[in-house]
């Protein structure tokens, strides 16, 4: 699923995440008083030299929503075989896709008898770009960077998809669902009616509010995981010399793939905060196809996707999932690290 923010009274993890470390910014701002301003400074140069990229982004995945194409989704599953894991995965790779509405989406698509290999491919890419991601990737990791993630998403779901078909006439693959209260919750569950698709945004009221409601969202999201990433940041190259993570992540390092998918993508939070850091921690030694393995992986891996989909799969397809995520982590970061 696609790092994207959610509606509600209560505060989503990358919300959490943004006030805690906005309180250690100013805790640390009051016990180095010296370094504030230099801080400050980098922050807002940060936010100034991505938003030429970033804005065209937020404007398009707020297009994308209003005119009801996010809302179309299920077409792509439509059939069996090559044609559904191929439209899935490009489905995930580049469509922003509601945090709320993708686990119901998904479970709703598996017990109308859909067949896992499509949703595992949708599952698989989604979590790692959309139209708002891959130009924060360009503008913080460059344009090459940002093609290779949309690339890496796109493969991954195929990659999957093909490898959970081979599986497709065991049991636990023709009824992967948990059979408890949480996935019936999650079948009734109801994001309204859906919008037909309209490119024409403008003419009616109420697709510009959804327009002018998800550009906020995507906005204050971005805002909230950038800010105390890019001070993050700040603090990474005020700690480290040059050079300094090149004996564990360099390029000549042959764990250093490894170990940023198995060490880095439990700890990965938020899409967005990922970005400076990476950035950082390349400009210290990071390899780009560690780079890249923890960014891929850190989407599909992390504890907090683990969590969301440990309840609603059995044992065997959640394992195939995380599985296929790790290894196709790996590959993206040894092809990228190849090509790069």
């Amino acid at each position: 699923m696609s790092d994207q923010a959610q509606t509600g009274s209560r505060p989503t993890k990358r919300q959490i995440l943004g006030l805690v470390l906005f309180g250690l910014a100013v805790a640390g701002s009051l016990i180095w008083p010296g370094q504030a301003w230099d801080m400050s400074h980098f922050v807002a140069v940060g936010l100034l030299s991505v938003a030429p990229l970033v804005i065209p982004g937020i404007l398009l995945t707020a297009w994308i929503m209003a005119s009801g194409a996010d809302a179309h989704l299920a077409r792509a599953f439509e059939g069996r075989g090559v044609h559904a894991i191929i439209a899935a995965s490009a489905v995930g790779a580049v469509t922003p896709v509601c945090g709320v509405a993708v686990l119901p989406l998904m479970v709703g698509l598996l017990a109308a008898g859909i067949p896992l290999a499509p949703v595992i491919a949708f599952w698989l890419s989604s979590p790692i770009t959309d139209p708002a991601m891959l130009a924060t990737t360009a503008a913080t990791l460059g344009v090459g960077f940002a093609v290779g993630k949309s690339v890496a998403a796109f493969g991954l779901g195929i990659w999957g998809g093909a490898v959970t078909s081979v599986f497709a006439r065991h049991e636990w693959a023709s009824a992967p669902l948990r059979r408890n209260e949480i996935v019936g919750n999650l079948l009734q569950y109801d994001c309204g009616e859906p919008l037909a698709f309209e490119a024409r945004i403008w003419k009616g009221a109420g697709r510009k509010g959804v327009f002018r409601r998800s550009a906020l969202a995507t906005t204050r999201l971005i805002l909230i995981c950038l800010i105390p990433a890019f001070a993050a940041e700040y603090a990474l190259n005020a700690a480290l010399q040059p050079e300094a993570l090149s004996a564990y992540l360099g390029d000549d390092v042959w764990w250093a793939i490894p170990f940023s998918v198995f060490v880095g993508a439990p700890a990965y939070l938020d899409g967005y905060a990922a970005l400076p850091l990476t950035r950082g921690l390349i400009d210290h030694g990071m390899s780009q196809g560690a780079a890249m393995a923890f960014l891929v992986s850190g989407g599909v891996v992390s504890i907090w996707g683990a969590m969301a989909i440990f309840p609603v799969l059995r044992l065997k397809p959640f394992l195939l999932y995380l599985a296929l995520a790790v290894f196709g982590s790996l590959l993206a970061g040894y092809v990228f690290d190849w090509v790069a």
